[in-house]
């Protein structure tokens, strides 16, 4: 971890809360399981899932003995993202639902409140120690929700799953902890990839651009200084002033480089660079970044996984690592 990370241990996390809930749910004997679904040890778990990162990891820690509906596809932004009908249909189907927490998922608040009183609802960073969260200026009191683009801080989320699947399905608890204990390892090896792609970036070009403060994380675990137009959630719209604020950086440091993500609107990062243009600085688009969702189902940047290799690599190429190469 790095060393400076520091945070206060403040403010009120929805998840908290809602598992809070959840456990009176189970407590009092609740749950899709002793609705409708008979012993879970003579069936799949049925898990429903927000991103589809989450998704991809509670595959790969359940195996064979999860079926995981995802909610969120690529390019979703989950910051916006309303609950279909058919999504609450899913939701109150599931044994288990996991999400993000930390209020990424923010318009679907109440409803997993609600769920949580009859469903194991778990926020996969619950048990993320608060004082490796950052809290934004601008959400004083609330933690940043990204925490999956710093890796170590994120395998915190594997033991989390693991532990949900072997309360509901206790019977199968060792093969959930031995697909936990597996991919943690697999994340160990992906944070040292990682920075290894990204350490030959000279010190004067570790400056991410980026639409909003999603990498913020990313920045304080791998040694880059984030620029985001936008703040951490995607609800409010830039504002001239963020625009100015971000060309002047451009203009002011010679930075080439900028990125898109993948789930939000390229049009602020367009007017950054227009409005650097103006004032004397020729920057580009070095590549696209995957923020709140992953790539498509199918491929590797539709895991985990891919999508963290996917963005280092991107980063790489488009600041100048010889490790890109």
């Amino acid at each position: 971890m790095t060393a400076g990370r520091s945070r206060r241990r403040t403010g009120w996390r929805v998840g908290t809360a809602i598992v809070a809930v959840a456990a009176v749910g189970v407590a009092a004997g609740c749950g899709s399981d002793s609705d409708d679904g008979g012993d879970l040890g003579d069936r799949q778990v049925e898990v429903a899932t927000t991103t589809n990162f989450i998704t991809d990891m509670a595959e790969e820690i359940g195996g064979d003995r999860v079926e995981v509906t995802g909610l969120m596809g690529p390019g979703v932004d989950p910051h916006l993202y309303k609950a279909s009908a058919s999504d609450v249909s899913t939701l109150r189907g599931a044994d288990v639902i996991l999400y993000n927490g930390l209020e990424l998922e923010g318009r679907m608040t109440d409803l997993l409140v609600e769920l949580a009183g009859d469903t194991e609802t778990v926020a996969v960073t619950r048990d993320v120690p608060e004082d490796e969260l950052r809290e934004p200026s601008e959400f004083e009191g609330k933690f940043d929700p990204h925490i999956w683009f710093d890796v170590p801080l994120w395998s915190a989320t594997v033991q989390t799953i693991a532990d949900t699947y072997a309360e509901v399905d206790p019977e199968h608890a060792d093969e959930y902890q031995e697909r936990a204990d597996a991919y943690e390892a697999e994340l160990e090896a992906l944070d040292a990839e990682v920075r290894d792609m990204l350490e030959g970036i000279p010190e004067e070009q570790r400056v991410l651009v980026t639409s909003h403060d999603a990498f913020g994380y990313f920045g304080e675990e791998y040694g880059f200084e984030v620029a985001p137009i936008q703040g951490t959630s995607t609800a409010t719209e830039a504002t001239t002033a963020d625009i100015d604020r971000v060309s002047d950086l451009i203009a002011d440091r010679g930075l080439s480089a900028v990125f898109v993500e993948s789930s939000v609107s390229p049009q602020t990062i367009e007017a950054v660079l227009e409005a650097a243009e103006r004032k004397g600085q020729t920057a580009r688009v070095a590549g696209e970044l995957f923020a709140d969702a992953a790539g498509e189902a199918g491929t590797e940047e539709g895991t985990y996984i891919g999508m963290v290799r996917s963005n280092a690599t991107s980063v790489a190429d488009g600041l100048g690592s010889p490790a890109a190469e």
